[in-house]
């Protein structure tokens, strides 16, 4: 299983924090250092839809420019400016075995391992 994020971000280190104590095994991908894969970011976009994957509630896009803002209309846009702005990627998105996940909802994640789905 890996997980993507970023370090410092808080809703990734308690999603890090419930796997580590489930004693889910998983390789962490921080994109502030690793970089951010076009083609990996593009397929969860497809999965999750670009609107999904796009953080808007972020201080990151909160600071862009509305001109930007407004630019940002569809997948292959969004892509652009995630790969460019890698916080601006909703985090974590987690690539498991069986299942993939985008978000941190302690209560899906349990039901989850419950399931056999977050591995």
């Amino acid at each position: 299983m890996k997980v993507y994020g970023i370090k410092n971000c808080d809703t990734v280190k308690k999603a890090r924090k419930f796997l580590e104590e489930a004693g889910v095994d998983y390789t962490f991908h921080d994109y502030k250092k690793e970089g951010v894969d076009a083609d990996k970011l593009t397929a969860f976009v497809g999965e999750f839809g670009w609107d999904t994957v796009l953080n808007r509630k972020g201080t990151t896009w909160r600071k862009l420019d509305d001109e930007v803002k407004e630019s940002v209309s569809d997948a292959q846009s969004a892509i652009a400016l995630m790969i460019e702005n890698p916080s601006m990627i909703k985090r974590p998105i987690v690539e498991g075995e069986m299942k993939n996940f985008i978000g941190f909802d302690p209560v899906a994640w349990e039901m989850a391992l419950e399931l056999g789905e977050l591995k």
